[in-house]
Formats: C-alpha cells, structure tokens, sequence
C-alpha cells in the first residue's frame, strides 16, 4: 500500500463508528469498492458527491443488510421484487424500486425511485448488520473514471479528497466479482434490465420472464453513455478480427475471452494497468454476448465512448 494518512482497517466495527460519526467509508464488496455515507446523515452524503465530482442529482445506490431492512427504504411488496430478492440477495443484484419517505431527495436525485440492493461481501454483510440502516454507496473512485476492485485502487484515485480526520477505508481484499451490479426497474410492466452485471440476464430471464434493456435519460447508476473510463484512448475489436496497424510497442491487448468470469474479476485491473504503462492505445476484444459478457460488452462499449484524440486528457 502507499503511505497515506487516510486510515486502513479490516475492522467492520470500526467502519459504522466512522459512518455514525459522519464520516466516509470506502467499502469493498463483491463487485467493486464503494464511497459509503450513512443515508441519514445529509452532509456525508453531500460529501460523496463532492469527493467523487459527481453530477448533483445523479442517483445513488443504498445498501443494507437483508430484506426486511430494504422493505424500511423501498416498496418491495410485488411478487416479482420479492422472487428477485429471495433468489439474488445477497448478492450483485440492484432492484429500482418506489422510495419510501426515508430516503433523502439527495440519495434519489429528487426521483420517485430508489435504486438498493443487499452485498454479499463479508465484511461489508457485518458492517451492515450491526450498523442496522441503509448506507448510499457509488464506486470510490472519481465519477466516469475506472471502478476500483482493491484498496489500493481507491487509495490511488481518491485518498487525497478524503479527511484522515474523519473517513476510512475498509480493506477486504480484491472483489470477487468485480464489475458492478445488475440493475432491474421494477417500476415498469414488464421490468427493465438497466445495468448487466454480476447477476446474469439469462439468471433473471428464467426467474422472471425476458426482461428488456432500457435505453433513454439515465435513472440509475451506470446508465450514462460514457463512463468507467480510462486516460488512455481504447479501441474495441470482435474475436478474430484483426490488430489495428501500427507501433505494437504503443499497444496494449486485452483479451480474456476464454474466461469470462476472470475477464470480469480482472476487467478494471486490466485497463488500470494498461492506462499507467504509458501505451498510445488499449485494444481490447469485446468477449461474447452471453453471461457475464453481457456486463463486460456494456463496461467496455462505455469506457470506449465520446473518445478523440487527445481524450486522454479528459477529467472524469
């Protein structure tokens, strides 16, 4: 680890002692680490917004601890929320669900819904369960730029926004998913896939009926056109198709392909190791459009858009 002031711990006690006192936690679970404020405190959650340069008004996800915990912050009465949760949680599953009168206009962006879910990573499962309530957790890291899956990581992109007096990072190791959440809107009729993620659209497919991919404003987290983005400009290639012409020493391939579950634990990693050796391009092949390639075809079509030369400069 780098020398930072920032404290480390591994001690999810510690973790609610800083989130009940106000302050920030960056928390692992088991897809990416998240920037986690407590919902009922207003001004850590502001923070978030302001450590991360986040869009005012871009919706945050809340977390708790199970599902009796949840139906306190949204209305998951409908069969098809309560199948979802019983099958998915804990678990890399997000529900877009009504907000009760809990939830803090700031966590919602003013919107009628609120996005939640219930992590499986362990730490972060006993954090919750003794804190008790709800914590709003995007990714840790700065918006639009590439999530983190270690510590390390969320030491890299945000350590110096934070307050050593104040926040913490709880270090539970290299997420085990590592690309963020599915997200399903249960608002509409039939319910809408608004994120491909952890939990597999064929999964959801057999326990609900074929969900649709929304398209249209963004009304959750990682529905913007652009994001997860490297410095470096990448280029997106289909197996088999050809290496772009060029200095090869200026390239850097990624292509796990014929493992799509260590292309997903491994994607951010990759394009972070990538973006610090110093290469003119990343080409990575987009893996095939079935389970986690859903997930890892949207990261990686995101963290290619509004690219141009000299995008390389661009602050997320």
């Amino acid at each position: 680890m780098s020398e930072h002031p920032i404290e480390l711990s591994s001690d999810p006690s510690r973790a609610v002692e800083v989130l009940r006192n106000g302050g920030l936690v960056a928390i692992p679970t088991e897809t990416v680490y998240g920037l986690a404020g407590d919902v009922e405190h207003p001004e850590a959650i502001e923070r978030i917004f302001t450590t991360k340069n986040r869009p005012p008004g871009h919706p945050l996800i809340i977390h708790v601890s199970d599902l009796s915990v949840a139906e306190q912050w949204a209305d998951l009465s409908s069969p098809i929320a309560q199948e979802l949760a019983h099958a998915c949680w804990p678990g890399p599953l997000t529900l877009l669900a009504p907000r009760s009168s809990r939830v803090p206009d700031i966590v919602t962006g003013g919107r009628p819904t609120v996005g939640i879910r219930v992590p499986a990573h362990s730490l972060t499962q006993a954090l919750l369960e003794e804190h008790g309530g709800a914590i709003a957790a995007p990714s840790a890291n700065r918006f639009g730029r590439i999530s983190p899956t270690t510590a390390q990581h969320v030491i890299d992109d945000i350590a110096h926004f934070l307050r050593p007096e104040d926040d913490l990072i709880l270090d539970g190791g290299p997420c085990g998913v590592g690309v963020e959440s599915t997200i399903i809107d249960i608002t509409t009729t039939p319910p809408q896939l608004l994120r491909p993620g952890g939990i597999l659209t064929e999964d959801i497919n057999r326990l609900i009926g074929d969900v649709n991919a929304s398209s249209g404003p963004s009304r959750a987290a990682g529905m913007m056109a652009s994001h997860y983005a490297p410095l470096t400009k990448i280029m997106l290639i289909e197996q088999g198709d050809p290496l772009p012409d060029g200095d090869f020493d200026g390239i850097c391939l990624i292509d796990r392909t014929n493992d799509l579950a260590d292309a997903a634990r491994n994607l951010y990693a990759d394009l972070r190791t990538a973006d610090a050796s110093g290469v003119n391009l990343i080409v990575a092949v987009m893996p095939p459009a079935v389970g986690l390639g859903h997930a890892l075809r949207d990261r990686l079509t995101k963290a290619a858009a509004d690219q141009h030369p000299g995008s390389a400069n661009r602050d997320g």
